[in-house]
């Protein structure tokens, strides 16, 4: 199998940044091939044998989400993808911080889906535009901000949520990169806004982050709604289980890491905050905290 110039290695590995960053010239960018083969060949750093890496599966994986999609606009393929990209690509939090595997996947085995899912016709050719699309940022970063969107809005083993955030390309655009969505009560509790209609629209979604960035921080909505510790257990568990798992199914929903679900109760409390926070957008944090409390929250 092959990408663009390059065979397809059975394992994915690490192209550096400076490497990256080499190959990624303006003419790439706006369409051009890639030009130098032999540097990115020669630049790749291996991970190690674990069946986790197979650069196979997750090729396999992006041809699907290319075919699926054909049709559509390539936006459509995020909800779709991001579930299946992190049950197949299983990392703990560490492991996808690094931005060389990131690149990897992007300059050696899908420069194509890039190009397909960011690209727009230009003299004749498809150009993506900003190489932080290859090699970026995590929440620019093609590959990197889905799986990072599932990461942060799934409720342990269920993906669900992930789809909801990943319908709406605000949430991925503007509310993904926030440190709020490291509390996972607070990440439900914007998906629980999307399901029940609340907030709709980008206009919405930007209006709301705006106003919660301004009325508090992770602490304050630790306060508001505890979360309880993730089972790392659990989670080290699911990632050694990946040569036995089934692969990933492209009708059904994969499950995730049984890592432990986010509480209810604090999703609730927070839901709530969050409408009486959007009615009365913007505001100053104080006076939202206040009036939650006149209105009888506990906090």
């Amino acid at each position: 199998m092959t990408s663009g110039k390059f065979d397809i290695p059975e394992k994915l590995g690490r192209i550096s940044d400076s490497v990256a960053a080499k190959v990624l010239t303006p003419s790439v960018v706006n369409g051009a091939p890639l030009p130098q083969a032999i540097l990115l060949s020669n630049s790749t750093a291996p991970i190690d044998d674990s069946h986790r890496w197979n650069a196979h599966e997750v090729r396999a994986l992006i041809d699907e989400a290319m075919e699926r999609f054909a049709d559509d606009r390539p936006t459509a393929s995020d909800a779709w993808l991001a579930p299946r990209l992190h049950y197949t690509l299983r990392m703990t939090r560490a492991e996808a911080t690094d931005s060389e595997v990131w690149n990897f996947i992007a300059l050696r085995v899908a420069t194509d889906y890039v190009r397909w899912r960011w690209g727009h016709e230009k003299d004749g050719r498809v150009a993506v535009g900003q190489a932080a699309r290859f090699s970026g940022r995590w929440d620019i970063q093609c590959f990197s901000r889905l799986w990072w969107a599932a990461e942060l809005f799934r409720d342990g083993e269920d993906y669900r949520p992930v789809v909801a955030a990943c319908n709406n390309q605000d949430v991925l655009n503007t509310a993904l990169r926030l440190d709020m969505n490291n509390h996972r009560p607070t990440a439900q509790a914007l998906v629980e806004l999307l399901e029940k209609g609340t907030v709709r629209t980008g206009r919405d979604v930007n209006g709301l982050v705006k106003a919660a960035g301004a009325a508090g921080s992770t602490l304050v909505y630790e306060a508001i709604a505890p979360d309880e510790p993730r089972d790392y257990e659990a989670l080290q568990e699911w990632i050694a289980s990946v040569e036995s798992d089934p692969v990933w199914n492209p009708s059904t929903l994969p499950q995730g890491p049984v890592d432990g679900s986010v509480p209810h109760l604090s999703v609730q409390r927070l839901t709530i905050w969050f409408e009486r926070l959007f009615e009365t957008a913007p505001v100053r944090g104080k006076e939202i905290l206040d009036e939650a409390e006149r209105d009888g929250l506990n906090l």
